[in-house]
C-alpha cells in the first residue's frame, strides 16, 4: 500500500467546482483525481444536491465513495446506493421561518427538497428552478411542500439579490433553521446546527479519517463550513468573494480545470 499523503482526502463541491457548466468532469481533472487515488488519497463529493438530483450524476461520472448530500444533511454511499446518515428539518420550524423571512423582506417563494434516496423537489407557485436540469415538480399552493419529510426549503424573492436575501434571512430565522448561499438564486434553510462542514466531519469518520488531513475546492460561502473543517480550502476563480477571502489559495475555474491544476500540484 502507497504511504499515505500529506492529504488523505480531496473533498470536492460539485457545481462551480468540480463540473464544468455542462455537468461534465474534464479528462484533465478525471486524471488529477486519479493521481491523488494512486497517492492513497480518497475522494469525497460534497454537494448542495439531494441524492435524488446527484445519484445519476455519479453513476455517469463512475463514482463509487461517499457523498455528502444535502448541505450536510445526508452522507450516502454511491457505490451500494445506500443512505449511511440523513436529518430531516422541522417542517413547523421550515413554515415558521418563512414567515419569518416575508415579515421582513415580503412576499417570497419557496421549494423543497424532500427525505429520502427517491424524495422530489416540490416547488410553489412562483418558485424559478435556478437548475432547470434538477427534477421537480409544481405545487399549487405552498402548504403542499409540507406534505412529506423535507431536508431543505430553497427560497427565493422577487427583488433582492441573493446575498441581501440570505443576510435578511439570518437576521431574523435564529434557531429555526440555518440559512445558506449555496449558489445563484439559492437561498436555503436546512437543520439548524448543520452545513457541509458537519457533514465532511461525518464522512471522514466514516473512513477512518481526520478532515484537518483533507484538502477542500468550493466556490459559493456554502463550502466555507468546509474550509473550517479541513486542513486546506481552495476556493476556483469563479468563486463568491467571501470564500475567496477565506481560502488558502485561488486557483483557476471550473471551466479551466482548477481541481486539476493543484491536485497536479500536490500529488504529481
Amino acid at each position: 500500500m502507497p504511504i499515505p499523503p500529506a492529504y488523505a482526502l480531496v473533498a470536492t463541491d460539485l457545481d462551480g467546482t468540480l463540473l464544468r457548466r455542462d455537468d461534465t468532469v474534464s479528462p484533465r481533472t478525471r486524471s488529477a483525481l486519479g493521481l491523488a487515488a494512486a497517492a492513497g488519497a480518497r475522494h469525497l463529493v460534497v454537494t448542495g444536491r439531494p441524492v435524488p438530483g446527484v445519484r445519476e450524476l455519479l453513476t455517469g461520472l463512475g463514482y463509487q465513495g461517499l457523498a455528502v448530500c444535502g448541505q450536510g444533511t445526508q452522507v450516502y454511499d454511491a457505490g451500494s446506493g445506500r443512505l449511511l446518515r440523513a436529518v430531516s428539518l422541522d417542517r413547523e420550524a421550515a413554515a415558521a421561518a418563512l414567515g419569518k423571512i416575508e415579515a421582513q423582506v415580503g412576499e417570497v417563494f419557496a421549494a423543497v427538497d424532500q427525505s429520502g434516496t427517491d424524495g422530489r423537489t416540490l416547488m410553489e407557485p412562483g418558485y424559478l428552478l435556478p437548475h432547470a436540469t434538477l427534477p421537480a415538480r409544481r405545487t399549487r399552493h405552498r402548504d403542499e411542500l409540507w406534505a412529506e419529510p423535507v431536508l431543505k426549503v430553497l427560497v427565493r424573492h422577487p427583488e433582492l439579490g441573493d446575498d441581501a436575501l440570505a443576510a435578511e434571512a439570518r437576521a431574523v430565522v435564529g434557531d429555526l433553521a440555518t440559512v445558506t448561499l449555496s449558489g445563484p438564486g439559492t437561498v436555503e434553510l436546512q437543520p439548524y446546527g448543520v452545513d457541509k462542514g458537519v457533514g465532511v466531519a461525518l464522512a471522514a469518520e466514516y473512513l477512518g479519517l481526520d478532515p484537518v488531513t483533507a484538502i477542500a475546492f468550493g466556490d459559493m460561502p456554502n463550502d466555507l463550513p468546509m474550509f473550517r473543517r479541513c486542513g486546506y480550502g481552495v476556493a476556483m476563480a469563479n468563486a463568491h468573494p467571501l470564500l475567496r477571502a477565506a481560502a488558502d489559495e485561488i486557483t483557476r475555474s471550473h471551466e479551466d480545470d482548477g481541481v486539476a491544476v493543484v491536485l497536479e500540484r500536490v500529488f504529481g
